[in-house]
């Protein structure tokens, strides 16, 4: 492969191109290097890929392992208070994403039987009724209103509370410790106090299911008695994080993208039935979750490049579902675009296990917002949406919308 761009000191982080594009460093290198070395803060000689069947590679390949016990873990960007890389540090029982095979099988086969296509089906029509009735809220206020904080932060987690079994009413403690978490710039102190508070209330509540089970998927789990407090605790942990961060932020930033692609939006309007592929091109076209590691366990032949054993790899599901290679035009967001083969959701045995969830909640979530308000807009200049370049899985703080009508 051709080595006309420099190799990266540090991973590109600005937002260059736009706010929705990955930065111009990286689509560059992806052009040019879709395997690239890169050099991290602390002098580490790692790799980043950027290339779509590269990245999907990579991701099915258990010798690019997930576990954080095997050898320094490098952080690939500098953060204020945070360490450069970790040490080998054995798993949080039961955080089966930092896990391999048969470990992270044992741990994720628990869970299959609550997130299967036919059991997140039928749960479709009470996640159109707390949309609707979210939306319902909404419509009583007086724009312009805040869509993050009375919409794309409450379905989901209104969702996943109800699935789960935690008291929606104690929202405000596991959101704001999910905030912390996922800040890139706080200290490791803070980031860790975030974490054991999180764990500290889930720990309590899973005790209290294994002794009063209800129905619901921890009081599932808590009857069976291979799990013990920690692993439920650290399953429920990744369940409640997972299910509310990740579609909050795609249920933002997606409505934030349709805004400013008026046409896309109107031609959405126009036939709801494009819903379904819109919805797959949205997760394609924001990736909000970027970057993942792995550690390369072994020596492994990538592209045209070697990775060499002990090797922190960095990978950019941004920059694969932009990959010209895969998708054409990829940079425009078309929402008649057959974009299913998108790396979002992930691939290989960490493939997101509530895909399938995500997918009901923003379909019930956008075919309700753009029924009941035809004349949504954004109440603030673009530039002026504040973006989460801060964040770990990106989306927007807030967003200012306006509107001059309702519908039923």
């Amino acid at each position: 492969m051709s080595d006309t761009v420099p190799v990266p000191h540090g991973l590109p982080m600005e937002r260059d191109a736009g706010p929705f594009d990955p930065p111009r460093a990286i689509t560059r290198l992806r052009e040019v290097r879709p395997v690239s070395p890169m050099i991290f803060p602390d002098g580490h000689e790692g790799w980043l890929v950027t290339g779509y069947d590269e990245v999907r590679r990579v991701l099915a390949d258990t010798r690019f392992s997930s576990r954080q016990d095997l050898g320094v873990l490098h952080v690939p960007y500098e953060t204020p208070g945070m360490p450069t890389f970790t040490e080998p540090s054995p798993p949080e029982p039961g955080v089966f994403i930092s896990m391999d095979p048969p470990d992270h099988t044992r741990l994720r086969r628990k869970l299959t039987g609550a997130f299967t296509v036919r059991r997140v089906k039928q749960l479709e029509e009470r996640i159109v009724e707390i949309a609707e009735r979210q939306l319902a809220e909404m419509a009583r206020l007086t724009p312009p209103v805040d869509l993050v904080k009375e919409f794309a932060l409450p379905v989901p987690s209104l969702v996943i509370c109800e699935l789960l079994g935690v008291p929606y009413s104690e929202r405000e403690n596991f959101q704001a410790h999910s905030a912390t978490f996922v800040k890139k710039d706080v200290t490791l102190e803070e980031k860790m106090a975030a974490y054991t508070g999180l764990t500290g209330y889930l720990s309590e509540l899973v005790t209290r299911k294994r002794a009063a089970p209800d129905d619901d998927i921890l009081s599932d789990l808590a009857r069976d008695d291979d799990l013990g407090v920690d692993e439920l605790t650290g399953i429920a942990f990744l369940l409640l994080f997972a299910g509310h961060e990740t579609t909050a932020n795609v249920l933002g930033l997606g409505t934030f993208a349709l805004l400013e692609h008026p046409e896309q939006l109107a031609e959405l309007r126009a036939d709801p039935q494009l819903l379904p592929a819109a919805v797959e091109e949205l997760l394609r076209y924001l990736s909000i979750a970027d970057v993942f590691f792995r550690y390369a366990a072994e020596d492994v032949e990538l592209g045209d490049e070697t990775i060499p054993a002990g090797s922190t790899v960095i990978v950019s599901l941004l920059a694969a579902n932009r990959d010209p290679r895969r998708f054409e035009n990829p940079d425009a967001l078309d929402v008649h675009r057959k974009a299913r083969g998108h790396l979002s959701f992930g691939h290989g045995v960490h493939q997101c296990l509530g895909q399938q969830l995500a997918r009901i909640e923003m379909h019930a979530a956008f075919e309700g917002l753009l029924r009941r308000f035809p004349s949504l807009e954004l109440a603030v200049p673009a530039g002026e949406v504040r973006l989460k370049t801060d964040m770990n899985i990106y989306g927007v703080h807030e967003l200012p919308v306006t509107w001059t009508d309702t519908a039923p």
